[in-house]
């Protein structure tokens, strides 16, 4: 049977960056009006081939860049497959673990390591500066990189973050900033909220304003870690998402 045109739209979007699928999808939506109504489309349809074609290059640009990954011997990389197969599966997911487990600095390569952050940022919020600098250094060290290349970090009064950066770093204060001027974190593929057993106003500010976007994002995935605290509360409020343990 042929692919309906939804089919095809739905298609060319999956491939493209998530910060410009709104943008082309609107683009499609336009096309689709004015020839409904017998207006000429082919200088839309022309421009609307070049954003697709510069968005999907972009895609296969970033995911040629993941390279080989490896991971020391840490408690969390025990739990990798299962860790691989939630996040595949599920929108959202929470990870659990004491300090030692290497959620913090492994979770971010699982990612890389299923093709996520090619279309878009791997965001990973800290609740500290120094934290933030911190993990971005270990997570680069680890990928044979450097600051500013595959792995970035930005915090008050510094951004490492360049366009081939595929991990960023930050303190969730400046997340919960960026939600004033990109409604729905387009630029993010993931969004880590790390150490959410905190607490803290923003973290809970975070938790509720993604839970709203996620509808409307339904290719953006979640992923929660936590102590062995909270955990059920967590799992409720996104709607019994599951919870994977990893021991310290």
């Amino acid at each position: 049977m042929k692919p309906s045109n939804s089919d095809t739209h739905t298609s060319v979007l999956e491939q493209c960056q998530t910060s410009d699928r709104f943008r082309i999808e609107k683009r499609l939506q336009q096309i689709a009006a004015r020839s409904a109504s017998g207006q000429p489309t082919s200088k839309m349809q022309a421009d609307l081939e070049q954003a697709i074609e510069k968005s999907t290059a972009l895609t296969q640009q970033r995911l040629d860049s993941i390279g080989v990954v490896n991971y020391p011997d840490l408690p969390v990389a025990e739990k990798k497959d299962a860790i691989k197969a939630a996040i595949s599966e599920n929108q959202v997911v929470v990870i659990a673990g004491e300090t030692g487990s290497g959620k913090t600095t492994q979770l971010p390569k699982i990612c890389l390591e299923l093709g996520l952050g090619a279309k878009g940022l791997i965001g990973h919020t800290q609740p500290r500066r120094l934290a933030a600098r911190t993990v971005a250094n270990r997570i680069a060290d680890e990928l044979n990189t450097t600051i500013g290349d595959k792995v970035g970090y930005q915090v008050r009064f510094t951004d490492q973050v360049s366009q081939g950066s595929l991990i960023k770093l930050m303190t969730d204060g400046i997340l919960l900033a960026e939600t004033q001027h990109d409604r729905y974190l387009s630029k993010y593929e993931v969004i880590i909220i790390d150490e959410a057993h905190e607490r803290s106003l923003n973290i809970d500010f975070l938790l509720g304003y993604i839970k709203r976007i996620l509808p409307q994002r339904p290719d953006l995935k979640l992923i929660i870690t936590s102590a062995t605290i909270d955990l059920e509360r967590f799992s409720k409020h996104f709607d019994d998402a599951p919870v994977i343990e990893v021991s310290g």
